[in-house]
Order: C-alpha cells, then structure tokens, then sequence
C-alpha cells in the first residue's frame, strides 16, 4: 500500500481528514457526545458510563486531546476533560463548508 503524501492536500483537507478518522471510531463518538451533554467529567465516569476498560478510554481519550476536540485539567489524581469550545467551533466551519459544497441539481 502507497503513502499518502498530505502535502499534495490543502490544510483544510489534510485538517478534516484528521477529524474524520476521529469521529471514526464509535467509543470516540460516544465519548464526545457524553461530554457534550455533560459539559465536563472525570475519566472514571467514562468507564463506567460507557463499559470500556480504562486503559482503552485512556486511549481514546489520548487520540481525541491530540487533535485538540477535547481539553484536560489535572485535578490532584484525577483528570477532567471536555470539549475545547474554539477547536469545536473550527471542527463545526470545516463540516460545514463541506457540506455546503453539495448542489442538490445532480443526476
């Protein structure tokens, strides 16, 4: 299988591909929408919210904080995370002028 050259691709594009492969996987989908309704949470409520092991909610966790969708704070032993307002609203344009781009006069 080839390498995929992003520098070919806008930073729009290589952006929206990032976040993409986040929302790919449904234990991501899931954490974000319980931290969307929930403003904020501790790791543990993840676990037992969900029914995931720890160490794989940690991971996911990892995936989604690298690409900026949620923010942490330390809390002692504990970490809170919720969703990074400013990268939401930046995930929400790109979405948008994608699907913006559809003309519904096709075929």
């Amino acid at each position: 299988m080839g390498v995929t050259k992003t520098e070919l691709f806008t930073a729009e594009q290589n952006d929206l591909a990032l976040v993409a492969k986040a929302f790919a996987h449904p234990a991501r989908v899931a954490i974000i929408q319980y931290l969307l309704k929930a403003n904020t949470c501790i790791n543990g409520n993840l676990v037992q919210e969900l029914g995931l092991a720890q160490p794989t909610i940690s991971q996911h966790l990892k995936e989604l904080k690298a690409i900026g969708i949620i923010q942490g704070t330390i809390e002692g032993v504990s970490v809170s995370y919720c969703i990074n307002p400013k990268r939401w609203e930046e995930i929400e344009k790109l979405f948008n002028s994608l699907f913006m781009q559809y003309r519904r006069n096709c075929c």
